[in-house]
């Protein structure tokens, strides 16, 4: 691949990011639900079949409706009570959220998770992340008590063991004072760099604790997170996917594997219901 093709592939995903983050001016804000559309119902009483709330954390640069526009529904059709917080907030950055520090984010996730089982009565709750999304909550799993609250934590492209942006963040050193910016404006991004400070203290001593189940969901075609692999997480109850091993014919990237991938949401659904989970293919697109 030509240079600045490798240049300009993973800009062009921050920059769909981006667009969609501009949707909620013309929808309803997750927060502002009212009872009875199923997404964001505080009164939703979990199930016998589904006895856990699902609370789904958007990446970088995302929000707790444009994220999920493709997979709230898809779970509250399936009888699941469905939640979405906004977090990473700057000031004066309305939309684009994920942007602060992963502990600071994952404080709030903390007191978003209290809130959703204090109104559902249930004991624990499933979480399902993209990009930042995926691995921010293990943060709160490690070292916020969450492991105690949460019974399975499913990734979705997610952050795990940082980017290199498709080799762009190897070109950090070269540009004196670049990484010092990124730190102190968008705290999130340097967090999510490979090799970071967050992410050694993240990953230090095992990529999981015990009780929870992990699923990540990886696509090849992956151009922000990078390499794909650096995805995955080893240890105890873990299972690490790549979509294309499911159904090769799935060109999803990193933005669309999120958004809209038919795939990875019927593998979203056998990860938060193993005991009922069926196959996933290439047909799953139309179930």
């Amino acid at each position: 691949m030509l240079p600045w093709k490798r240049v300009l592939r993973p800009l062009a995903a921050l920059l769909l990011t981006a667009a969609a983050a501009l949707v909620p001016a013309t929808t309803v804000h997750a927060a502002d639900a009212r009872p009875g559309t199923g997404w964001n119902d505080y009164a939703c009483k979990p199930s016998a079949a589904h006895p856990r709330p699902v609370v789904l954390v958007h990446g970088t640069l995302g929000n707790s409706v444009d994220n999920w526009l493709g997979l709230a529904p898809y779970l509250t059709h399936r009888g699941y009570c469905v939640f979405s917080l906004d977090y990473g907030q700057l000031p004066g950055v309305p939309f684009f959220h994920g942007l602060g520090p992963v502990e600071r984010s994952a404080e709030q996730l903390s007191a978003h998770v209290d809130r959703v089982l204090a109104a559902t009565g249930a004991a624990k709750a499933d979480i399902v992340g993209h990009s930042q999304g995926g691995m921010m909550p293990r943060y709160y799993l490690k070292f916020l008590g969450g492991a105690g609250k949460v019974n399975a934590l499913v990734g979705i492209a997610p952050s795990n063991h940082g980017t290199t942006l498709s080799g762009l963040t190897h070109l950090l050193p070269y540009f004196p004072g670049a990484e010092d910016l990124l730190n102190e404006h968008t705290p999130a991004l340097a967090d999510q760099i490979a090799g970071s400070d967050l992410l050694t203290r993240l990953n230090e001593g095992g990529d999981t604790v015990p009780g929870v189940r992990y699923t990540v969901l990886a696509t090849r075609y992956d151009e922000v997170v990078t390499p794909y692999r650096s995805q995955y997480l080893s240890g105890p109850g873990v299972r690490n996917v790549l979509l294309q091993d499911l159904c090769p014919l799935d060109l999803s990237e990193h933005l669309a594997i999120g958004l809209l991938d038919r795939i990875a949401f019927h593998e979203v659904a056998n990860a938060l219901d193993p005991a009922h989970a069926t196959p996933t293919t290439c047909a799953s697109v139309f179930g």
